[in-house]
């Protein structure tokens, strides 16, 4: 039979670990780039990322490493020297802590960075808990790598935030503690920050009792008032991951980081260089410019920017009778509870983005329970449009 036949396609071999949940946002994400093609009508309060372009000084940076002729080719897989000395300079800077760029690793992204860190600290079955509602990728990755999630409904009543007592209640249950733990503060969806004395509070528990803590870092710099304490303030048995996709205006650029204890230093490198060999050299040589002086005055407007939207947001969402929400201590969502106007969000964000061309996340991605009440809109955007957006949605309800 020749190639390329039902019957050849049928004797594919598929394996389980690529059957996980989509990620839904991008779905929506697909749907709003035909209507904008259609329409020319679409506002993106889906997409969790800036409408800014890199800072100033990574663009001139990324340009003079283009022109000067000197080649681009593979960096060390841990990364650019340079960049790992720039970022341990970084926590000096913004939390006082005196960290090794031998323990920096920058990676493809902060998703190649949790890849890498799964794979090195995790085997098979391990157990690792989640907050939910969570970023769905910590979920899905895990489960394609064989681990068993256990989510841990975190509502209003602890700030869509795990704590030290929900820890104790499960291994009260399980009787065992969790291989390991991922927290995220500010958090996706809900941009709510784990108060500083809890975090140190959960940081002592998962080394008294041996769980890997992997503190997802990465919208640090975008904060209302509360700071974002970062976990190896209290425990250097912690894994940190940042990112200059969200803070740093950088998403498409693909540069993550780690920072680990010194045991997963060599097991990551060698994971890394084989999974990616190395992010990108000329993202690289991008980012050390975006950790700047002259950047950071840059990206300090941009936050300024997301907090008058946040006000904007949280003013007018009773105007689509949104009374229920998390409170967004920092990131660009507004978590928010819409049981009063459909039972599933996943419907409904479809039915908006043809009526309005308002493009919305449905929280399915977030909460695998209860996620078809709620929504997350992005206020990353220009402040006219999510004004705008808000207008559409105000009339549509």
């Amino acid at each position: 039979m020749a190639p390329g036949t039902d019957a050849t396609r049928r004797t594919v071999r598929l394996a389980q670990r690529g059957q996980v949940e989509p990620f839904h946002v991008m779905e929506v994400l697909k749907a709003a780039n035909q209507r904008a093609a259609s329409h020319g009508d679409v506002i993106t309060l889906c997409a969790g990322q800036p409408s800014t372009p890199a800072p100033r000084p990574a663009l001139a940076a990324a340009q003079r490493a283009l022109a000067s002729g000197v080649v681009l080719g593979y960096t060390d897989a841990t990364g650019i020297r340079a960049l790992r000395e720039g970022i341990a300079e970084h926590y000096g800077q913004r939390y006082r802590l005196a960290v090794d760029p031998d323990q920096v690793i920058v990676t493809t992204g902060s998703s190649a960075g949790f890849t890498a860190v799964f794979l090195a600290a995790f085997e098979a079955g391990d157990t690792v808990l989640m907050a939910r509602p969570g970023y769905p990728a910590y979920r899905n990755t895990l489960h394609a790598l064989g681990c068993r999630v256990v989510e841990i409904d975190c509502l209003e009543d602890t700030r869509y935030q795990p704590t030290v007592a929900q820890l104790e209640e499960y291994v009260a249950a399980a009787g065992t503690p969790p291989a390991g733990l991922i927290i995220a503060s500010p958090a996706n969806p809900t941009g709510t920050i784990i108060e500083p004395a809890e975090l140190a509070a959960i940081a002592t528990w998962c080394e008294a009792h041996g769980t890997l803590l992997i503190s997802d870092e990465i919208y640090h710099g975008v904060t209302y008032g509360m700071p974002a304490a970062s976990a190896w303030e209290t425990s250097r048995s912690a894994v940190l991951v940042g990112s200059f996709s969200k803070y740093f205006s950088m998403t498409g650029w693909r540069v993550g980081w780690l920072v680990v204890p010194p045991e997963l230093v060599r097991p990551i490198e060698l994971l890394v260089g084989n999974l990616n060999i190395c992010a990108p050299a000329v993202s690289q040589v991008a980012a050390l410019g975006a950790l700047s002086d002259e950047a950071r005055v840059e990206l300090e407007g941009h936050v300024r920017r997301y907090a008058v939207n946040r006000d904007l947001l949280l003013g007018r969402a009773p105007e689509i009778g949104v009374t229920t929400m998390a409170p967004p201590d920092g990131a660009f969502y507004l978590y928010a509870d819409v049981s009063h106007l459909t039972g599933d969000s996943m419907a409904w964000c479809f039915r908006v983005l043809a009526d309005t061309g308002v493009a919305l996340t449905p929280g399915v991605d977030f909460d695998t329970r209860i996620g078809r009440q709620f929504v997350r809109l992005s206020f990353a955007g220009g402040t006219a449009e999510v004004d705008e957006a808000l207008t559409r949605l105000a009339a549509y309800v």
